[in-house]
């Protein structure tokens, strides 16, 4: 199992960023997929996944009406459209095999920074 994550970065509070996490060495069509979180010195955080074929998603509260979770499974990859962002939403960002209740992160993140 393979997962890269690519499209952070520093943007200012209000601005916009997409994620990316191309997969590989699995099915990817046939999983859930998850983004979760690590702000500087807490946990991980789970934000919101999706079910195989991209009909069902759930996101966390601090994030519903701004991120919008989506795949391509011809091109294997996962997405993570993030607007409006916040200095709280600041932290590493990682994709992940399985849904909110088990997952299993894979990537080295990419990292979102909030700031003025």
């Amino acid at each position: 199992v393979q997962l890269v994550e690519s499209g952070g970065g520093l943007v200012q509070p209000g601005g916009s960023l997409r994620l990316s996490c191309a997969a590989s060495g699995f099915a990817f069509s046939r999983h859930y997929m998850t983004w979760v979180r690590q702000a500087p010195g807490k946990g991980l955080e789970w934000v919101s996944d999706i079910d195989s074929g991209g009909g069902g998603t759930r996101y966390v509260d601090s994030v519903k009406g701004r991120f919008t979770i989506s795949r391509d499974n011809a091109k294997n990859t996962l997405y993570l459209q993030m607007n409006t962002l916040k200095p709280e939403d600041t932290a590493l960002y990682y994709c992940a095999r399985g849904t909110r209740s088990s997952y299993a992160v894979g990537g080295q993140g990419t990292q979102v920074t909030v700031s003025s």
